[in-house]
């Protein structure tokens, strides 16, 4: 056989195969992204708490203070060490260390989300700092909370400008998600070392296995890009005279003519 009908008996013996590791692949990394941008988004905000100086109590300084360190230390480690170390080492590390079985699954959604939430925390935290301080100022003059100041001005500006951001992670995350066919998830990327391993067509498994990875993250980026000029609104916009203040004006303008 040549090089196309090798192809073609790899997707008509295991094409099956390949779209149930594909699957796998796709909820490993819609699922560990969700939860990941959750746990950035949380890390984040933790990491923006300003100090008040004459308002806080000693106690909350240091409590907080020690939270942060704690959370400098999760993004740095998890940004520092490759995603195929940490699933080794939380894998295998905490059933032998720490007594903890846990399933492959299990392991794999906490691994990515982890990884994804490091790397999302530090996002989350530009997003906050890059919108205009006077917005804080603002909301605190009106006598918002710093919670009430988050939630109602700050994330909403926040999110939109991290949102390519959240788009990239998960386009990585599909990619990445090959590392865990070292804990023996069958994701895609597992298939295809096992397809390509019984019938020594690497070369062959390996096209095949690409052109999916390529059709799966240029889908995940224009369903991305699609949500991003959702979330732009119209570039033309019609004022709403909520007041009736346009229209008196309107008509003293009338009478005065």
């Amino acid at each position: 056989m040549n090089f196309w009908e090798r192809i073609l008996y790899l997707l008509q013996e295991y094409g099956t195969s390949y779209l149930k590791g594909a699957g796998t692949t796709l909820v490993i990394a819609l699922v560990s992204t969700a939860i990941g941008c959750l746990i950035g988004f949380i890390v984040g905000i933790i990491q923006t708490i300003p100090e008040d100086k004459q308002r806080d109590s000693l106690l909350k300084k240091i409590v907080l203070k020690i939270v942060k360190i704690i959370l400098k230390i999760y993004v740095e480690v998890f940004r520092g060490t490759p995603m195929i170390v940490q699933a080794v080492f939380i894998y295998y590390g905490a059933a032998q260390i720490f007594n903890i079985q846990m399933g492959m699954w299990q392991s794999a959604f906490l691994i990515v989300s982890i990884n994804t939430g490091a790397y999302m925390a530090e996002s989350v935290r530009g997003g906050i700092i890059s919108v205009d301080p006077g917005q804080t100022e603002g909301a605190k003059a009106i006598g918002m909370t710093h919670v009430q100041t988050m939630t109602n001005v700050i994330l909403p500006q926040a999110f939109r400008n991290i949102l390519p951001q959240i788009g990239n992670n998960l386009i990585i995350n599909i990619k990445d998600t090959s590392v865990l066919s070292i804990i023996s998830i069958v994701d895609l990327f597992f298939v295809h070392k096992s397809v390509a391993g019984a019938l020594y067509t690497y070369f062959e498994s390996a096209v095949i296995v690409m052109c999916m990875y390529l059709i799966m993250t240029l889908a995940a980026s224009k369903l991305l890009r699609l949500w991003e000029k959702k979330m732009d609104g119209s570039q033309n916009y019609e004022l709403v005279d909520v007041m009736g203040i346009g229209t008196q004006l309107g008509e003293e303008v009338k009478r005065g003519e």
